[in-house]
């Protein structure tokens, strides 16, 4: 290792100099042009500086960044779990149910690509994902517990114009607000899942990207496994103030359980003031605007974010019919044996075995939930982390004058923790950079050498794909649980990998373009520093760019492109596109093999479901080879 990489520090400030060097003063500043108005505003301390801070976060940091999106997941299973029962409760129909629950992936592809353009944009004081996420929270209350007591108000509202109760009319707008109210929870909650999930990107360093999103998919973890054990208990006996029924305590304790994460993650992290950024590169879109923004950006993501993409199409594919249909699969293997000894049952009878076969069915999951979460503590122990702190070389700076070298060293760029991917990794946990006489420490030492997190995602459909297939050859519901609490350990990768990969991709660009703004702005007022500036950058040289001492940011249009492309917010929200747009397909495919193979309620040995997991098998082995074509490495 060489003296320069002995010198990498994790927190640089244009204010203090590395190896205990004075720091820069007044003159130097000057020298370099910058405005002193800007260092004494605390434009440059909390604006560039901070953008260039990759100090490694605790533990702690980490944790309280990412807890909103448990508070989330409780919403999430809440939903997912009872919100079937509880429209059908209602006198929805099933046929309506299915248009129901399109709003989920519907609004998921519409909702986060435009939410996150509109973050990006956002120049409000504290933050650019903080607005949406609380407000995106507050709508998410609202709707659920309008949900929850949808009845009561509606039947107070009409009864107030004398409309019966028990009438028809009443129970047909009981319903036709339900789903109104259903698509809204779902717009509400992409909002705040599209903040959430930008706010984990901008404010985690780009090395600790995937600790970061590990700790996101734990939390979602804990998040399902209440959600369960919360449906588990009798509530309205044990909580008998928050409401009479099921339902409505659990959308009580779901709103508390957001409101109070979303809370805690706002109060205790500080974003980057956004207003130090510029005006936003491009302008808050209209309907078509947005749309053709959309896919402008789509066409213009880089390669290694687009192979995400094109992995968790095909993933998606096969995870929605395992997330719609694993407890009816279960469920079927139960009944089995029951509807071939009474082929005769009285519907009331049938009603009670699927009440049963359900509440099994539950449980497995339930059994899914701990296996996933389990998952999400070991295997990022185990993997090999993919990025690591970067270091850029000192630039060669021909026309330096000899009598300055002290400045020329005290603002090395060497000291910044940022680079291209030609650079060497250089990682405080990385074995590869321990010297000879130092030793691993624990955490490296339960890694296995060669297991990236690429790898582990990939045998992560394999073992999706052969626990799909598995289906063959399973007869019962304790084998079946089995099974499906195997597919936890895949859906913790699902949960982690992409997200990881992605996220830190866009903080690695974000870093390196903030790197070179801040390299135009200290190498073009002086002549000798001039070479510093990117080669892929236009920076101004001309005095006529020069406002109060700081270089016009102007760039080419391309650069303005990649630059809109390489923001947070839109790159998550195609990406949920990638999520959403292949279950609306999964969920027409399913639809087809149910009306081919599906037998009359109450008749034994409907295997429908099993050929729709077998699909869902098929969709993860193209994904495993989809995988294969991500790079190990950043930026390549």
């Amino acid at each position: 290792m060489t003296e320069t990489d002995q010198h990498v520090v994790n927190e640089w400030s244009p204010l203090v100099a590395p190896d205990n060097q004075n720091p820069v003063d007044n003159n130097d500043i000057d020298a370099l042009n910058v405005s002193s108005s800007r260092w004494e505003n605390g434009d440059v301390a909390a604006g560039d500086r901070h953008g260039f801070d990759e100090s490694s976060k605790g533990s702690w940091y980490l944790f309280l960044l990412t807890l909103s999106i448990g508070g989330l997941q409780i919403v999430w299973s809440v939903e997912l779990s009872h919100g079937s029962p509880y429209l059908l409760s209602l006198g929805m129909s099933k046929s309506l149910l299915a248009f129901v629950w399109i709003a989920g992936p519907l609004t998921g592809a519409l909702v986060q690509p435009y939410i996150g353009i509109r973050s990006d944009n956002c120049r409000i004081s504290w933050g650019k994902r903080k607005p949406f996420m609380v407000v995106g929270g507050a709508a998410t209350i609202v709707s659920l517990l309008a949900l929850a007591w949808v009845r009561e108000i509606v039947g107070g509202i009409l009864g107030t114009f004398g409309v019966d109760y028990h009438s028809t009319g009443l129970k047909t707008t009981t319903i036709v607000v339900a789903t109104i109210l259903m698509y809204c929870l779902d717009f509400s909650v992409n909002t705040v899942q599209a903040g959430i999930r930008a706010f984990i990107v901008d404010n985690a360093p780009a090395h600790q990207q995937e600790t970061a999103n590990a700790w996101a998919s734990r939390l979602t973890g804990v998040g399902n496994i209440l959600g369960y054990i919360f449906g588990y208990l009798d509530l309205p006996n044990i909580l008998p103030f928050f409401g009479s029924t099921q339902f409505k305590v659990l959308c009580a304790i779901a709103s508390i359980s957001l409101s109070t994460t979303l809370l805690i993650s706002c109060l205790y992290i500080k974003e980057r003031d956004p207003r130090l950024e510029g005006p936003p590169v491009s302008d808050n879109p209209g309907l078509i605007s947005f749309f053709k923004q959309v896919f402008h950006s789509i066409r213009r993501l880089p390669p290694q974010i687009r192979k995400v993409c094109e992995v968790q199409l095909a993933a998606w594919v096969g995870w929605f019919p395992f997330l719609f249909y694993s407890t009816t699969y279960i469920g079927q293997l139960y009944v089995n044996p029951i509807f071939d000894k009474h082929p005769d049952l009285s519907d009331d009878d049938i009603d009670k075995a699927w009440a049963e076969a359900t509440r099994i069915g539950t449980f497995a999951l339930l059994i899914y939930a701990i296996v996933s979460f389990t998952a999400n503590i070991v295997l990022p122990l185990m993997v090999v982390p993919t990025y690591k702190q970067i270091a850029v070389p000192e630039p060669v700076v021909p026309d330096s004058p000899p009598e300055e070298p002290e400045l020329s060293r005290r603002m090395s760029f060497s000291s910044m923790p940022f680079g291209t991917s030609s650079e060497p990794l250089i990682d405080s946990h990385s074995t590869q950079s321990l010297g000879k006489g130092e030793k691993k420490d624990l955490l490296s030492m339960l890694q296995i050498p060669g297991l990236t997190l690429r790898r582990m995602w990939l045998l992560a459909h394999l073992l999706f794909a052969i626990c799909m297939f598995s289906t063959f050859f399973i007869s019962t519901p304790q084998a079946a649980t089995v099974d499906i609490g195997i597919v936890g350990i895949s859906w913790a990768l699902t949960l982690w990998a992409p997200f990881a990969l992605i996220s830190a991709e866009v903080a690695r660009r974000d870093a390196e373009r903030r790197l070179k703004r801040r390299q135009e702005e200290l190498a073009t007022p002086r002549e000798p520093y001039a070479t510093m500036s990117s080669p892929q950058t236009n920076a101004p040289t001309d005095s006529d760019d020069l406002e109060g001492g700081q270089a016009s940011k102007r760039a080419t249009p391309a650069n303005e492109d990649d630059e809109t492309v390489d923001q947070a917010g839109i790159i998550l929200g195609l990406h949920n596109v990638a999520i959403s747009s292949p279950q609306i397909a999964s969920s027409l495919i399913s639809s087809a093999i149910f009306k081919a193979l599906q037998k009359p309620r109450g008749e034994p040995w409907d295997d429908s479901v099993g050929w729709v997991m077998r699909f869902g098998g098929c969709a993860a082995l193209v994904a495993a080879w989809l995988t294969k074509r991500l790079d190990e490495g950043v930026g390549r």
